[in-house]
């Protein structure tokens, strides 16, 4: 299996872009930068800032000091103001430069004050602007208090919910506490914040460079919000801004913002942020065989030394490929490793898959699409040996390809001619497969007619003369898939397939639901759980609602979906799955085990709101 996280290893020949981007830094020699890194999503974007922040590292030097900051909006989202707390998360990293160096810390200090002293000031002035101002300072000793906390920095753990009732508690005494427009200036205070910032850099010597990813997975509220903390630093000397995400999708939550805007008012917004636009590089067939050749290469059982060994030269290998060098299993094999049997059958598919991987509409080369390809093939194969089905892992794969990428009915017929057939064979891909290899697929009826069909039906091995029964076994979280082999009620296996079709409404379904046998409510979650398996991120994806469905109408089922929660890997964790999943039984030993197990500070945060 492989984990869907980003990484400053460099398996997609991204280095040369990160050296670029790097040396674009430090040639600005501490005039102001900004770069945006833009690319569809799963195409490696959050790598590329690893790989940004890894060539940076390697350029420290008396002359070029960088002090880094990574910023992720997306895990502020709905829990803090994404504005504020970047601004904040820049002013404890200038802070915690300027204590390590023992230099600048009056002038670090004095900006993380008047950072504090914003968030409280906007909070406040927001909520008494409702009310008429603000009351007496005999009525505001608690909101007071929290303030000092907050600017002082004695209570880190001060957020916006806290700040917020602050606010209201000096809202709600009506009257005369501070008149906002005689003690606090937007204009003077924002030039004294950036004043004091470029102070606090000046007095450290260093270039700030601020990593900005996953902006394109926020609501427009949020994207907006980030965009105008990054333009109130932008420009000033010493800053650099790299900035990662879907440019389409971040022009998108600009016009949703500002209603009426047009779409070259929405460009020229972008571009004023952007100076550099570089585009993650796409994947072609030679980069496509390489990157699944070092998954496979970095999931086996070689040294780390030989690992990293085939990476290096792979990637080395990668970037003559314009002068016709190429990455195969030859190749791998000349660079005087050992390979085990295992690996060389595994390199071989991703020889043969790569062209198809690379044009395949609903992959099209994209690295994280490809990892999730592999990652239900895994799961598969390992469902096959647990259940003692004999598996060609080539067989496996093909029809998973097709499954992935096919229109629904290529699979459906499949699937129906093999629960018809005493053997499991499918007989009608035999004349596809020949009319495949005469070159006549066009006169195929549809979706049989398609090109990638087409491609697919040439690939080895042919299936004709396959038992696919297996096949189908472990591919059962496919909805169409129930056979008369399942033993599910006519009613069960309705349930079933409304709740893979439509997960997210599971909670309609709950009465009837309750009438199924427990045997059949265990089938269906099972089912659900092999769904589930394939979610990268635990927010509250659709598949959870279903799972939830069947868990409130038997204690046994929300026992094993429990068991699935826990061990759900820190870092997919998202903190929407904390109240989604609250007010039941067994959520508060979900919760134990997610803090127990290093889930993030927004996740903590989110579980002790749900436990107060």
């Amino acid at each position: 299996m492989w984990t869907d996280n980003e990484t400053d290893l460099d398996y997609l020949n991204f280095s040369g872009v990160a050296e670029t981007v790097a040396e674009l830094v430090v040639q600005a020699n501490a005039r102001p930068i900004s770069i945006g890194i833009a690319g569809a999503w799963g195409v490696g974007k959050s790598s590329m800032i690893k790989l940004v922040q890894s060539e940076l590292g390697k350029r420290q030097s008396e002359k070029n000091s960088f002090v880094f900051v990574t910023f992720n909006a997306w895990l502020y989202q709905g829990y803090d103001d994404a504005r504020a707390a970047l601004m904040e998360v820049i002013g404890d990293a200038l802070q915690h430069e300027a204590e390590k160096r023992k230099t600048g810390i009056d002038k670090t200090k004095e900006f993380l004050k008047r950072v504090r002293w914003t968030r409280v000031v906007k909070l406040g002035a927001a909520v008494a602007a409702t009310v008429g101002g603000f009351p007496p300072i005999a009525l505001a000793g608690t909101a007071l208090e929290v303030a000092r906390k907050v600017i002082s920095g004695q209570d880190a753990s001060v957020g916006a919910e806290k700040l917020g009732d602050a606010a209201h508690k000096v809202a709600d005494g009506g009257g005369g506490f501070l008149d906002p427009k005689a003690e606090y200036s937007p204009p003077r205070e924002i030039d004294a914040l950036r004043k004091s910032f470029q102070d606090a850099l000046a007095e450290l010597g260093v270039t700030l460079v601020v990593l900005i990813d996953d902006l394109d997975r926020c609501l427009p509220e949020t994207t907006v919000s980030t965009l105008e903390a990054i333009r109130l630093f932008l420009f000033l000397p010493r800053t650099a801004f790299v900035l990662a995400a879907d440019d389409q999708m971040i022009k998108h939550a600009v016009r949703g913002h500002f209603e009426g805007l047009d779409d070259e008012l929405v460009t020229n917004y972008f571009d004023k942020l952007i100076q550099i636009p570089i585009r993650v590089p796409s994947l072609g067939i030679h980069d496509v065989r390489a990157y699944m050749m070092l998954l496979y290469v970095e999931n086996s059982n070689l040294s780390p030394e030989s690992k990293e060994s085939i990476r290096n030269s792979t990637v080395s290998q990668l970037r003559k490929s314009w002068q016709g060098k190429r990455v195969d299993l030859a190749f791998i094999q000349s660079l005087g490793i050992t390979l085990p049997t295992e690996l060389v059958g595994r390199l071989n598919s991703a020889y043969r898959l790569a062209a198809i991987m690379a044009s395949a509409s609903r992959i099209k080369g994209n690295p994280r699409l490809i990892k999730r390809f592999l990652n239900t093939l895994a799961i598969r194969l390992t469902i096959a040996r647990t259940n003692g089905v004999a598996m060609d892992e080539a067989v496996l794969t093909k029809m998973l390809l097709l499954e992935r990428c096919a229109p629904v009915k290529a699979f459906n017929d499949i699937a129906l001619e093999v629960t018809k057939s005493a053997d499991g064979r499918a007989e009608l891909l035999r004349s596809y497969e020949d009319a495949a290899k005469a070159g006549k697929c066009s006169e195929l009826p549809a979706p049989w007619n398609e090109p990638f069909i087409a491609e697919w039906l040439a690939l080895p091995p042919t299936l004709s003369d396959q038992d696919l029964r297996g096949v189908l076994y472990v591919s059962r979280e496919h909805a169409p898939l129930i056979s008369p082999e399942d033993r599910l009620s006519a009613e069960a296996a309705s349930l079933l397939t409304a709740l893979l079709e439509q997960p997210d409404m599971g909670a309609t379904l709950k009465p009837r639901l309750a009438q199924l046998p427990p045997g059949e409510l265990a089938t269906i979650m099972q089912r659900l759980l092999l769904q589930a398996n394939k979610e990268q991120q635990w927010g509250a994806p659709k598949i959870l609602t279903a799972c939830l469905a069947v868990a409130d109408v038997d204690s046994s089922r929300a026992a094993l979906l429990a068991a699935f929660l826990s061990d759900l890997p820190p870092a997919q964790i998202q903190p929407s799955i904390v109240p989604k999943i609250s007010g039941r039984a067994w959520t508060t030993s979900v919760y134990e085990k997610w803090k127990a197990s290093g889930a993030t500070g927004s996740v903590k945060t989110a579980i002790a709101q749900q436990l107060k």
